[in-house]
């Protein structure tokens, strides 16, 4: 599926960006192919709002259907709980 599909309030991993030019761009932002994103918000004919490590970014429509994602597993360790699990790590 693309991240225009992913419902309201669902993690997702991030399988592929089809555009290298969006690939640079979300890069810039921090995400990239493995990320694990939270769909926040999805605008009526407007952009998908994501929640990834602290921070809300809204993903054109168009741009969302050139990503694909798959339902992420709660199983699967998510990369936010690495961040955390490092930080913790340092400041003992």
């Amino acid at each position: 599926m693309t991240l225009d599909q992913a419902k309201k309030g669902s993690k997702v991993r991030i399988l592929a960006i089809r555009s290298p030019e969006h690939r640079t761009h979300l890069v810039r932002l921090g995400i990239s192919e493995g990320s694990i994103v939270t769909c926040q918000e999805k605008l009526p004919m407007g952009p998908v709002v994501l929640r990834w490590n602290r921070q809300e970014i809204a993903v054109g429509r168009q741009l969302a259907r050139g990503i694909t994602v798959r339902q992420h597993c709660h199983s699967e360790r998510s990369e936010e709980s690495h961040v955390h699990a490092d930080s913790s790590l340092r400041s003992e």
